[in-house]
């Protein structure tokens, strides 16, 4: 009885001058009378199978009706190939599994990946995408392993949640009521004790302040990996409405620890991925970003630099003297993609990690510096894309907690198992956020992020 092999253990164990099956769609095709010449693939490696048909077959006549993503089981035997992998197939059975319809929208042909997000449902049987979500794959699993190495306990926070923790307001509300009959109190507001939950509930933007009861709670350091949704109404190749976010929190952690987590983590990214998918990397440098694995390569061997918001305005006011930037820089104002990016590349030339930020333009929730201004905040930047992570150490003290989400007319009641935290063995603490998408487009050097999401959701789209 022939064994059932996956493409990838084809070309893992080699097994040549045994007969084997193997399961797929075909990528190509070439025909004759005599033979036929099939190139297929199952998903599980960049690389294609090569199977030759010879014209003897018994269902030939079916064989070569055949059409590109048409899907095939091939029983043969596996010889040493003449071309450019190391083995190819000599069919001795060809079954059908179903014959593409005459419209298949997918041929032998440059397709943009405009047209793609269009038939998303599709797109993975492309060479561009089945190499973009192997790769998403394995991030997930380098996560995973890191933070399990670093004796984080892996936590699913809510999706369904009361609070704002980011405090932007960009929440998607979730509500049982009848829209056309929305009840309303005396003074005409919703009365959302007869929503489902009995109050206002939306959305989460973030498991982070949760994460931040488990890990200052008794758990000491927990992540969380799951989705989150912004209702922030931009259209860029940088923003998507649902989204995946990694977010560590550590007891006892200052952001100086913080930092070097970061620093670890990314770097740990890049070497699974360069270990795991390096045909996939390769592949996607050749089409896309053909300096991608060189600044990958710089990254992941290069120490990360530290310098204070402070110290990079600075640096970025001097620096406008010679090089033009298209928006000033100032004390007070959050960097641009483009400071974040010359600081990274131009001037430090590595990975920089910039901290200390003014309060008024980071969370509530970040600790506040002895300056009274600033906050122990941090931003990871890399050359190419500027911020990849962006983090803290929190605040721990109840008082200043409080006295910031005053100032900030937040109302302490949604809050008020966040501040216990701050009365119950209160300690210093601190974590960051990575939007995952962000990751898997920086190491896959793809340059909008709907494409390396399976089903993007963005203003006005909400297909699939």
């Amino acid at each position: 009885m022939s064994q059932y092999l996956l493409i990838k253990k084809v070309y893992e164990t080699k097994p040549v001058d045994q007969t084997v099956i193997v399961r797929g769609w075909i990528k190509s095709l070439r025909q004759s009378k005599k033979f036929s010449f099939m190139v297929v693939n199952d998903g599980t490696t960049q690389k294609d199978l090569q199977i030759i048909v010879d014209g003897t077959l018994g269902n030939y006549e079916e064989v070569v009706k055949l059409t590109i993503g048409s899907s095939v089981e091939v029983e043969g035997l596996l010889v040493a190939s003449q071309g450019k992998q190391p083995v190819e197939m000599q069919a001795k059975r060809v079954h059908i599994y179903c014959l593409n319809a005459e419209d298949y929208p997918l041929q032998k042909k440059e397709t943009s990946l405009e047209y793609l997000r269009e038939i998303a449902h599709l797109r993975s049987r492309t060479n561009t995408f089945s190499a973009v979500f192997r790769l998403r794959h394995e991030l997930a699993q380098a996560t995973h392993q890191y933070f399990s190495n670093e004796s984080f306990a892996y936590l699913h926070t809510p999706i369904i949640t009361a609070s704002d923790a980011e405090g932007a307001g960009e929440m998607f509300r979730i509500s049982t009521l009848n829209l056309d009959k929305l009840p309303r109190g005396e003074k005409g507001a919703i009365d959302f004790k007869q929503d489902y939950f009995g109050r206002e509930t939306f959305l989460s933007v973030s498991g982070q302040l949760e994460a931040e009861t488990f890990a200052v709670g008794g758990l000491g350091r927990v992540y969380t990996f799951g989705p989150t949704f912004r209702s922030e109404n931009s259209n860029t190749a940088r923003h998507l409405s649902e989204f995946w976010m990694v977010e560590p929190e550590a007891a006892f952690f200052t952001l100086e620890d913080n930092a070097q987590l970061a620093t670890g983590y990314v770097k740990h990214l890049i070497k699974h991925a360069m270990e795991k998918c390096g045909d996939e990397l390769e592949f996607l440098a050749s089409r896309y970003a053909p300096e991608n694995l060189k600044t990958l390569e710089h990254v992941m061997n290069s120490p990360f630099e530290m310098v204070t918001y402070t110290k990079a305005v600075e640096i970025l006011q001097e620096s406008a003297k010679t090089h033009k930037f298209e928006y000033p820089v100032s004390w007070g104002m959050d960097l641009q993609t483009e400071h974040e990016r010359f600081l990274a590349e131009v001037y430090f030339k590595r990975p920089t990690i910039v901290t200390d930020y003014p309060k008024d333009i980071k969370s509530f929730y970040m600790k506040l510096n002895d300056d009274g201004k600033t906050v122990r905040a941090m931003d990871v930047l890399v050359p190419g894309v500027g911020e990849l992570i962006g983090g803290s150490q929190r605040e721990d003290n109840y008082e200043r907690l409080t006295k910031r989400m005053s100032d900030l007319k937040m109302d302490p009641t949604n809050y008020w198992w966040y501040l216990d935290l701050r009365k119950y063995g209160s300690v210093p603490h601190s974590g960051f956020g990575l939007g995952f998408e962000r990751a898997v487009m920086y190491i896959s050097g793809m340059t909008n992020i709907r494409d390396v999401i399976p089903f993007p959701r963005t203003p006005k789209n909400a297909e699939f």
